[in-house]
């Protein structure tokens, strides 16, 4: 007699993971990671723990979820206005503009994730914060890599430091993100990011 084969069942999920997960982007977002607990998590994920970790692993393994999505939902726009623009200063000037109101949508968190989200970590929570480094470092390579191209053609300047403009371009958008979680509103980043614009080097003159 052949025994009879049968299948184990898991209890189906009484949860949307889609909307669990989106939850817990802007509690990270909000809070930042290191603040924010697995009872922090749950409590706003609308969740228990053991549902938490047998749908997205540990804190560690959602979080990188979270800014996955993140990066997908709310945070390309450099890279797409570096892509879809035809020069390095359209570009950063469309992702400067894009910045001031990405940074300050009504009912959402200021500024942006990858770079408050792991300020002021614990040793323990090193590869966190390495990881949104490098993606912070990622967008100013992008940056520069565009600035290089414009010099390449005669777009920019031959003497242009493209590595300092584009840390510059850095620290404009990182500035942005800290005065928006401090309240500052969509003009007033508007009126910051017209005014970077100005120490852009002078493009080369049209025939």
């Amino acid at each position: 007699m052949v025994a009879k084969e049968t299948k184990q069942r898991g209890r189906p999920r009484s949860f949307d993971r889609d909307t669990a997960l989106e939850k817990a982007i802007r509690s990270f977002w909000e809070y930042g990671y290191e603040s924010t607990s697995i009872s922090d998590l749950t409590r706003e994920m609308g969740i228990s723990a053991p549902s938490l970790y047998a749908a997205f692993g540990d804190k560690r393994a959602l979080f990188g979820e979270a800014i996955a999505v993140y990066g997908e939902q709310y945070g390309g726009f450099i890279s797409r206005a570096l892509t879809e623009e035809s020069t390095a200063r359209r570009g950063v000037e469309r992702a400067l503009r894009e910045a001031a109101v990405e940074y300050t949508v009504p009912d959402r968190p200021r500024g942006c994730m990858v770079i408050s989200a792991a300020l002021n970590t614990a040793p323990a929570s090193a590869e966190v914060a390495a990881s949104l480094r490098e993606k912070r470092q990622s967008n100013t390579q992008e940056v520069e890599r565009a600035i290089r191209a414009d010099v390449a053609t005669g777009e920019l300047p031959a003497g242009t430091d493209a590595g300092a403009l584009a840390a510059y371009v850095s620290a404009v958008i990182a500035g942005m993100s800290q005065s928006a979680r401090d309240g500052a509103d969509r003009a007033t980043l508007e009126a910051v990011a017209a005014l970077a614009m100005c120490a852009w080097p002078q493009q080369r003159e049209r025939a």
